[in-house]
């Protein structure tokens, strides 16, 4: 049997070991980590620890809760657990289940448990999982120490030595690095738990279908495919609803849904749990599915089907809902207009929302369902507007015009406290009340599946246009946010705050 074989044990397995360790004496020390890429600022932490007991056990995070971002972490949770049962000086080694140390804290009842410098003054997403730990150390009555000694961040040497990002958007980070710090940046997704947000719009459930290419039809000259598989996602406003829940306190969700084939109850069981959803039936109409048949190795969309009918509430619901809407928008702080043009949001919807939000912020987006039909003029004013540059451009009917000075008029005209203009690779274009302009670069390095990136940009960038902060914050935000959403097929799993600040101190890491 391998060395690693017999220091490397199930948490269970260790705690029983440890106890027997303990009835002989032995003083514990457990250290925690992911321990990602083996630096030497890591040996020396795990050889000071050693120094304060006779048993050095340490316990790795799991790969389901250390992901870092792209392709992150680089190795696997069994590699990362034997590179760490190599080193000499360390006694077992444990691979837990959970995105913390508390329940092993807990299990193995450690006399001390050690931490590196660097976590001293933690203050970014993970000092909540040390709050749990420190409660479990309390608990068992375990000594905390901090070894202090030279420090080394597996991030930064990934991102420095390892990643394949640009060097202009390295040049871009190092000079944002010198005006801005995390909580410049966490404090705006902080403030978004107090607020109370209403998102409407349209419901779109995303059908994949995936598929594996055979050839051409005998009959036909046609692509043939066998199936494989399906995914079903909620996405549109239901999307929209979800990133956002991630971050506000509380969220009401209005949208329409179809009285055939409602898919009511699948929609209600994929909102968040702080997500109070208002669903409007549609008579005679199905709920909008848009279905894409995808090469089910390379996630190539080969074509799509839409099962809609676009013409919306009656007269009678409209009222009613305008109505209705009237009655309950004070008690908002923003609301949230994601328009995709499938009748949800209807022109005296737009009114409604127009002279009562407290502060409107707009999305119309421009598809297959609805191209030339759908554009931001729809809208006589609006305070956040976020378009994709395709879209600005059919409100223009300007294929080739200077960006710059078809958002400022269009953004004149809806006098906007903030309009973006994403750009997709190229980044993203914001425009401030005061009508100067910045460009963010796009952060996305691992493209997997663009649907849907946009949707998470906006909701997200939407609260955080309501705190009146600088405009480069709400793009780099954005961005971060862009990132984080093209590595996800279709919208399986929505954007919330811990990936989204993990992802931000990753950036400004990179040297």
């Amino acid at each position: 049997m391998e060395v690693y074989e017999l220091k490397l044990l199930e948490i269970e397995e260790l705690a029983r070991v440890i106890q027997v360790l303990k009835n002989q004496g032995k003083k514990i020390v457990q250290c925690h980590g992911v321990f990602d890429i083996l630096h030497i600022g890591h040996i020396r932490h795990l050889e000071q620890a050693k120094q304060w007991g006779d048993i050095l056990i340490v316990t790795i995070t799991p790969d389901r809760f250390a992901a870092k971002g792209d392709e992150r972490p680089v190795f696997n949770e069994s590699f990362r657990a034997e590179t760490v049962t190599s080193l000499h000086f360390v006694d077992y080694v444990s691979i837990i289940r959970e995105p913390d140390a508390a329940e092993a804290i807990r299990l193995l009842k450690p006399h001390i448990f050690v931490r590196g410098s660097s976590l001293r003054d933690q203050n970014i997403e993970s000092s909540r999982h040390m709050e749990k730990e420190n409660e479990a150390i309390k608990e068992i009555g375990a000594t905390l120490i901090y070894t202090d000694d030279i420090e080394f961040s597996s991030t930064n040497i990934i991102n420095r030595f390892f990643s394949n990002i640009s060097e202009e958007i390295k040049e871009y980070l190092k000079v944002f690095r010198q005006r801005y710090k995390n909580d410049d940046l966490f404090h705006i997704l902080d403030r978004m738990e107090g607020f109370n947000v209403l998102v409407i719009g349209d419901t779109i459930l995303d059908e994949y279908q995936y598929c594996e290419a055979i050839g051409k039809s005998s009959k036909d000259p046609v692509l043939a495919l066998r199936y494989q598989s399906h995914d079903l996602f909620a996405g549109g406003v239901l999307a929209v609803a979800n990133h956002v829940a991630n971050f506000a306190g509380k969220v009401k969700l209005v949208t329409v849904i179809g009285e055939k084939d409602s898919y009511e109850e699948f929609i209600r069981t994929q909102l968040r749990p702080n997500i109070d959803p208002h669903l409007i039936v549609q008579e005679n109409a199905p709920t909008l599915i848009k279905r894409r048949f995808i090469e089910g190795y390379s996630l190539n969309k080969l074509f799509e089907v839409y099962v809609m009918d676009n013409k919306g509430l009656s007269k009678k619901k409209t009222y009613e809902l305008c109505e209705w809407i009237k009655s309950i928008i004070s008690r908002y702080d923003i609301v949230i207009a994601a328009d995709f043009g499938h009748g949800a949001i209807s022109d005296d919807v737009i009114d409604v929302l127009v002279e009562y939000s407290p502060f409107l912020a707009v999305n119309t987006q421009a598809n297959a369902g609805n191209r030339g039909f759908n554009t931001i003029s729809k809208y006589k004013k609006a305070d956040y507007v976020c378009l994709a540059e395709h879209e600005i451009r059919l409100e223009a009917r300007s294929i080739d015009g200077d960006l710059r000075q078809i958002t400022e008029k269009i953004a004149e005209r809806l006098k906007c406290k903030y309009f973006v203009v994403t750009r997709g690779r190229r980044g993203a274009l914001i425009r401030s009340e005061r009508g100067s302009f910045i460009e963010v670069p796009a952060f996305a390095q691992n493209i997997v599946d663009r649907i849907g990136a946009g949707d998470a940009f906006f909701a997200v960038t939407s609260m955080v246009a309501l705190q009146s902060v600088n405009p480069e914050l709400l793009g780099f935000i954005g961005n971060a946010v862009g990132s984080l959403a093209v590595e996800i097929i279709g919208n399986k799993k929505s954007i919330d705050k811990e990936s989204t600040k993990r992802t931000i101190k990753n950036l400004l890491e990179y040297r």
